[in-house]
């Protein structure tokens, strides 16, 4: 597994888990640091998993609004929290991230494959199908 994926799993998880707990926005801090010890020991890109959750949390406002607007038939708290948490995270990276160091098709692919790994049968499907919409808008 890549560092960058690694980081990106690090970081859906530490979402799921903040997401879970109410968005308490003084625990986010101690749950990365936390996934990070655990999950990725030796990580050579600590900054990039921090820069994403922290990312996602700085936006979440504007990124849910992204989210309502491209999947208006399902209300931001029916979806499930992976497939919300791997939404946010290539949302952020398509309209917050270097598009030069992960270029939108990458930050695409990467939120389906977390998808994929951590959500149901047709989290990927999903995944894809909103941030297709996005990535759409965005070339307009």
């Amino acid at each position: 597994m890549s560092s960058r994926h690694l980081s990106r799993s690090i970081a859906l998880q530490s979402l799921y888990e903040w997401d879970f707990y109410g968005k308490k926005s003084d625990i986010l801090d101690k749950i990365l640091k936390r996934n990070i010890k655990e999950f990725g020991p030796g990580l050579k890109d600590e900054e990039f998993a921090k820069k994403l959750a922290k990312g996602v949390k700085k936006h979440l406002s504007q990124i849910d609004k992204v989210i309502k607007i491209t999947a208006p038939q399902w209300p931001i708290e029916q979806i499930a929290i992976v497939d919300r948490n791997a939404l946010r995270i290539g949302i952020f990276e398509l309209l917050y991230g270097d598009k030069k160091a992960v270029p939108p098709k990458v930050a695409i692919n990467e939120a389906i494959e977390l998808a994929k790994s951590f959500g149901g049968r047709n989290s990927g499907k999903f995944v894809n199908g909103v941030l297709g919409t996005v990535y759409q808008e965005l070339k307009k």
